[in-house]
């Protein structure tokens, strides 16, 4: 299944609700009615039907004040639905390389399917006006690898969202394959964006989901480099605060103010 055929009118009803549940996670029946354009009851009927195949099923969701609501979602089933990437061989694969070649060696197989694929997304992403289009572009590759891959601008930086995972066996396996792709993301997103994954389906998550911000943007402490750039004039600021603090508790402050940042702090006492 591909999220391209999400709202194609031609798919069977019951391919539609799965691609639906499985890219945009549980749903009531008359959510489903209104992305599929049908009756809320039509779309219970259809639900029933898959439910009874073992594809979905209904739980029970408290939304608010009055009754509890009937939430559909896929079942192990239903997932498998999607493609899984001839899973069962890659397992099997990983567990013998592990076994009779040892882990370096499957780092290094994971290495060179990171490069390759480093290589078709710079290839992908080349000539992208921003950071914004880099992402769009990333997003469709990946949606052409099955990932069913979809992105929004949020508060000032973008989300990049994964439905499916088509190699979760391997992965499960064996996590470098994670690690490699979200090195992999941040090569190509290029220098001036920052990429941090904040869900992630092997640790049990709907979806993998990916904050990608522009640097400079995201809010909270600095970055080591950051802190590398404070100006002389801002780190004797700096410096001016330490001491004052430090005052306020009760202690003393012996500090130094090398050109660059460097050295700002050298020895903080603090005395009873």
């Amino acid at each position: 299944m591909s999220s391209e055929s999400l709202e194609n009118p031609i798919r069977p009803a019951a391919d539609r609700f799965l691609v639906l549940l499985k890219s945009r996670g549980p749903q009531t029946a008359a959510e489903l009615g209104r992305a599929t354009g049908v009756t809320g009851e039509a779309a219970r009927q259809q639900l029933v039907r898959l439910a009874a195949d073992g594809l979905v099923v209904a739980a029970a969701e408290s939304r608010g004040v009055g009754r509890p609501t009937q939430v559909w979602s896929l079942t192990d089933a239903g997932n498998a639905r999607f493609p899984d990437a001839h899973a069962e061989l890659t397992a099997g694969l990983i567990r013998s390389i592990r076994t009779e070649l040892g882990e370096a060696v499957l780092d290094r197989l994971i290495d060179a399917r990171a490069a390759e694929s480093q290589v078709a997304y710079t290839e992908a992403l080349a000539g992208a006006a921003d950071l914004g289009e880099r992402v769009a572009r990333l997003a469709e590759a990946r949606t052409r690898e099955g990932y069913m891959a979809e992105f929004w601008a949020e508060g000032g930086a973008f989300v990049l969202a994964e439905n499916h995972c088509p190699i979760c066996v391997a992965a499960t396996a064996c996590q470098g394959f994670c690690r490699a792709e979200l090195s992999t993301f941040r090569d190509v997103l290029g220098p001036d964006a920052l990429v941090e994954r904040v869900e992630h389906i092997v640790q049990g998550d709907r979806r993998c989901l990916y904050r990608i911000a522009p640097k400079g943007r995201r809010g909270g402490a600095a970055s080591r480099d950051e802190v590398g750039q404070l100006n002389v004039g801002e780190s004797e600021q700096v410096a001016d605060g330490v001491e004052q603090a430090v005052g306020v508790l009760g202690g003393r402050f012996r500090g130094g103010r090398a050109e660059g940042g460097a050295g700002l702090v050298e020895e903080l006492v603090l005395e009873p």
